[in-house]
């Protein structure tokens, strides 16, 4: 099985219903999926010097926020995910290690930003319950239940390469600290086209998901918990991103 199908067996949660048109992809809208995660639009496109990755959702985006449990073992992900096919290496991680996806994530328990202080208030460690940006590498994992994904772990003494943001969790995720924007009905992140080596094109797929920290704190560390919606249905990765240059 590959990376690629362990990704479709996600969407076997939710009730494909889609269109795949020219500038992205449009969903229907679903009454099984809560509106703040319900996609009707995901698009990348380019804006100036940057890749502009957007989801339109049938709800306010961003209004839902994952209840603190206290702890960072067990605490919960809530994400607006754009997968897509650049290799991992694009963005600093050792070369074809999974599939590379772009996340913009809520999470109270825990702060993975340690670089960054994104409420101003002069600390850097508290900052998680705010929207913000990573890229993970997903791989599959049996145990991560019917989803089959986690975010790829790094073994005890391992020593892969990883992005000089890289947060210091033992898993292949980086805290790039990029320009975003949650509002309206909109997810949006801003990447510098510098950031992912000037891509002649890729393709991606939108995806709202939860995920959940090993209550154990091991191996999965970071299990896709929940899907609930995927833009094209089944993960096919179906929309294509083109340099015009």
């Amino acid at each position: 099985m590959t990376h690629r199908t362990a990704i479709a067996l996600a969407a076997l949660l939710v009730s494909p219903a889609w269109a795949h048109e020219a500038g992205g992809i449009h969903s229907e809208k679903s009454t099984q999926v809560e509106a703040a995660f319900d996609l009707v639009h995901t698009h990348v496109f380019k804006d100036g010097s940057d890749l502009v990755f957007e989801q339109l959702v049938d709800g306010q985006a961003g209004s839902r926020l994952p209840t603190a449990k206290g702890s960072f073992a067990g605490a919960e992900v809530y994400s607006y995910v754009w997968p897509t096919s650049l290799n991992s290496g694009a963005v600093g991680f050792e070369d074809d290690s999974g599939i590379l996806a772009l996340a913009l994530t809520s999470h109270p328990d825990f702060d993975d930003t340690p670089q960054l202080d994104e409420n101003g208030d002069g600390d850097k460690a508290n900052d998680g319950g705010l929207w913000h940006s990573h890229w993970v590498v997903l791989t599959k994992e049996p145990s991560c239940g019917p989803s089959g994904l986690k975010v790829r772990d790094i073994p005890e003494g391992a020593k892969p390469k990883l992005p000089p943001t890289w947060p210091g969790v033992p898993i292949y995720i980086d805290s790039p600290g990029y320009d975003l924007s949650v509002k309206n009905d909109a997810a949006q992140i801003r990447v510098p086209l510098s950031a992912v080596g000037f891509p002649a094109s890729f393709n991606y797929d939108g995806v709202t998901a939860a995920l959940q920290v090993n209550a154990n704190l091991h191996d999965p560390l970071l299990c896709v918990s929940s899907v609930w919606d995927v833009a094209s249905g089944d993960l096919s990765l179906p929309a294509t991103w083109k340099s015009m240059d």
